[in-house]
């Protein structure tokens, strides 16, 4: 009986499917039931069940007829989140472009998959998906498609899935002994001599090289046929096995190996060339992940931590947050930590492209992955694993690495159909040469070196390449690229806007000027000190190290309250205090005559001003204050240069008028942006896009958040808070604003590789297809070509590695 319930049942499951979505924004019933209507209106969707709990929706459907994507958006229409996780497949098996189309379409249609992109360059698939893990589903589809897969790990460099050197040096070795016989003849003729190896020993040479070495192509070949698809591995199967089938049915024929003109030698050179193609290729394949590679070598395996009285040495993965680390001089800091005891010198160029080591002394933070100096150093351990910033700069790296550039999308189209019209072209040619010459072997020849030309190969290696190499050089130099995408848009620049703070100024302002028209100068400095301790604010900070230098009593402020690019206000032991610009002093009411005149002069010198005032009953002005923030050394050649690019340089800033025109004025500035409220940047902005075009905002602070959201292009310098790293598309590891300038300079180099390694994969199969049509190039000669194509294109992109950053200040 339960056997015929699910006999009877079997009908249903195949034709239904189940999702799994996670639901962000649920806080009650009411929006279980709103999302329950909105997923039930899609047609083909058969049952809905929202769990509150577990904010999740299992979602039953008509096999087929409802796409991912549907689902989605009815989601985001009901005012609600889907949850979206990614997962990176290691790919084996891929040979070209239109195994990349393939699985493309392959891995979208299992259920759940937002979005997939296989790169070639790296044979990796990113996979963007909705609800429950589902990489089995996913290495079920590539398998199923002819492909090998399996999750990519942490620790993978990106050269896993590549064919191992020994292998690939053995059958390439192999390959040459057994072919070079079967030229050697050829070579003879070059110097007036003729004579031909028996055919029985050509057919014992190139047999192996054909059934053995070529066996590759007949399993990439045939995976390709059963998944109704064309690829390398089918072109060259087809055109080796025409040239040698043709010469063993002469040569069984023949009476006599001298009788006629064999072809052995064509298919075997052909294979031949072809592995040394692919071997060459895998090598600087594996040059372009050194980046990557190189990352992950900075991770020490163990690491000594105190435990009580004792040290104690135990694997990296295993330290806890708390930890504390002992870190001996010349030995990597294995995690993120702060430094408690001692103090050194930390060298973490591989990390920011900064080359001189950098000084850190107990309470700052130190990175993961740097190189202590001499130092003997104790550090709490402040962020483990995935949450380190070395693991956070090798996920930017890889996902811009797997990532595709728009210009990849056609290529993928083009690579689509590429093969099954390059074998129509051969079977044309074949013909047509037939029903001229009526000799099948004059026919043949043409039509293989079609087929043997013609590679899709150089195509699908292009742009990938030309992105890992140009990513992976950026990051050496402390550029963080978060896609191609961003790549492609930073070529696109016309201007540039610049916070002030932090990004053209060093961001370390110092208390230089104290104006006091009412009271102590000693009691007004410890009331400001009292009323920024708790900020961190850089003129916060200033006002507190003042305070502290000579010693005075900070009390603790109470109801302190942020005025977002105003200032603060507060009380102090009971009395009512507010500390701001100048529009936070008539928004209070309060008048700046008696000390306008000096605030002016300073505000002149470049310097920020602010003020100290008592509010409530006593209301009054007490205090004027002028700090001084350097130009970073840096600033004024980072201009310069981006106007050599022809990219304006704008400043944004919250400083009055005066004192930004100044610093604008010593940099070389074009505008001017002052007395900008935090809110109010992301509308300067959008003015300035309608002004000169493609805007790139640059700032290191969580008030330039919205900012970098709302321009063209975010960058973010890595001194600033993770908000601003989080919403930038570009992230820089130095607080140099040259890097601003370098990103753009290595986004266009690597666009120009991408045009040029196009411009050549399609010179090639556009020029080589015609010549082989009409006889002019022999079988052999198009294996050279087909062979060095895609070497060529890999070895430009690698050019980009040469790629060095301009030498800005030292910080």
């Amino acid at each position: 009986m339960i056997g015929k319930q699910m006999n009877d049942m079997s009908p249903i499951a195949e034709t239904t499917a189940t999702m799994s979505v996670g639901i962000d924004g649920m806080t009650c019933a009411s929006c279980v039931r709103h999302i329950e209507r909105a997923l039930s209106a899609i047609p083909g969707v058969t049952a809905v069940n929202v769990n509150l709990a577990l904010e999740k929706a299992e979602v039953e459907t008509k096999k087929g007829q409802v796409s991912t994507t549907q689902i989605t958006q009815a989601i985001v229409e009901a005012g609600y989140t889907p949850r979206e996780q990614t997962t990176v497949l290691a790919i084996g098996g891929m040979s070209c472009a239109a195994c990349v189309s393939r699985l493309e379409k392959v891995l979208a249609k299992v259920s759940g998959v937002v979005s997939a992109s296989v790169n070639l360059a790296n044979e990796t698939a990113t996979i963007r998906f909705l609800g429950s893990d589902i990489a089995n589903n996913l290495i079920a589809a590539v398998e199923g498609a002819g492909f090998e897969a399996r999750v990519k790990t942490q620790d993978d460099d990106g050269t896993a899935a590549l064919p191992s050197d020994r292998k690939e040096k053995i059958h390439l070795i192999a390959g040459i002994i057994l072919s070079l016989p079967l030229v050697a003849p050829m070579a003879a003729m070059a110097v007036g001599e003729h004579w031909m190896l028996p055919g029985w020993i050509q057919f014992a040479l190139a047999t192996p090289v054909q059934f053995w070495l070529g066996a590759r192509f007949y399993r990439g070949g045939w995976k390709a046929l059963r998944a109704g698809i064309g690829n390398m591995d089918l072109l060259v199967a087809l055109g080796t096995s025409a040239a040698y089938a043709l010469s063993a049915a002469t040569l069984l024929g023949m009476h006599s190996g001298h009788d006629a003109h064999l072809y052995f030698e064509s298919s075997a050179v052909v294979i031949t060339l072809v592995l040394l193609g692919k071997y060459l290729e895998a090598r600087t394949k594996r040059k372009t992940a050194d980046a990557v590679r190189a990352l992950l070598d900075l991770r020490p395996e163990t690491a000594r931590v105190r435990r009580g009285s004792e040290e104690i040495e135990i694997p990296a993965s295993n330290i806890v947050l708390g930890d504390l680390l002992v870190i001996r001089p010349g030995e990597r800091v294995a995690v993120d930590a702060i430094l408690r005891e001692g103090s050194s010198e930390f060298d973490e160029s591989m990390l920011t492209g900064e080359s001189l080591p950098v000084y850190r002394q107990p309470g700052e933070k130190i990175i993961g992955g740097s190189l202590n100096g001499s130092g003997f150093i104790a550090a709490e351990a402040s962020a483990i694993g995935a949450d380190t910033t070395l693991a956070k700069i090798v996920k930017l790296v890889e996902s811009a690495q797997s990532s595709k550039a728009p210009v990849q999308k056609l290529v993928d189209q083009i690579a689509a159909v590429f093969v099954p019209v390059v074998v129509i072209i051969a079977a044309v040619t074949f013909i047509t040469w037939y029903w001229f010459t009526g000799d099948i072997t004059q026919a043949l020849l043409p039509a293989v070196a079609v087929l043997i030309i013609a590679c899709p190969c150089a195509l699908g290696l292009a742009t990938p390449t030309a992105i890992i190499a140009g990513t992976g050089a950026a990051a050496r130099a402390g550029i963080l690229i978060k896609d191609a995408e961003t790549l492609e848009r930073t070529t696109a620049v016309k201007a540039v806007a610049l916070d002030k703070t932090g990004t053209l100024t060093l961001g370390k302002p110092q208390l230089v000027a104290l104006s006091v028209t009412e009271g102590e100068r000693s009691d007004v400095l410890a009331t400001i000190a009292s009323l920024q301790s708790g900020s961190e604010h850089p003129l916060a900070r200033a006002a507190v190290s003042a305070a502290e230098n000579e010693n005075l009593t900070i009390a603790k402020a109470e109801n302190v309250k942020a005025e977002p690019g105003r200032g603060v206000t507060g009380i102090v032991n009971g009395t009512a205090f507010a500390i701001g610009n100048e529009r936070l002093m008539e928004e209070l009411g309060l008048s700046i005559d008696a000390i306008r005149s000096e605030a002016k002069q300073e505000a002149a010198k470049g310097r920020s001003v602010s003020y100290l005032a008592e509010t409530g009953a006593n209301a009054g002005l007490l205090a004027m204050m002028s700090f001084a923030d350097q130009p970073r050394p840096s600033a004024r050649n980072a201009i310069s240069r981006l106007h050599a690019m022809g990219i304006a340089a704008v400043m944004i800033t919250g400083d009055n008028h005066d004192s930004a025109a100044t610093i604008a004025h010593e940099l070389g500035l074009d505008e001017v942006e002052a007395d900008v409220l935090p809110e109010d940047k992301a509308r300067i902005v959008t003015e300035l896009k309608a002004k000169y075009g493609l805007v790139a905002m640059v700032g290191d602070g969580i008030n330039d958040a919205p900012a970098l959201a709302t321009a063209d292009l975010g960058i973010a310098m890595g001194s600033g808070t993770d908000v601003a790293i989080a919403t930038a598309g570009i992230t820089l590891m130095r607080s140099d604003p040259n890097g601003v300038a370098d990103a753009i300079n290595i986004a266009s180099r690597t666009r120009n590789k991408i045009r040029q390694n196009l411009f050549w994969a399609f010179i090639y199969n556009i020029a080589g297809i015609p010549l082989a049509a009409f006889g002019l190039l022999n079988p052999v000669f198009a294996g050279a070509a087909m062979a060095l194509s895609s070497v060529c294109v890999v070895t430009n992109a690698l050019m980009l590695r040469r790629w060095k950053p301009v030498k800005g200040e030292q910080s």
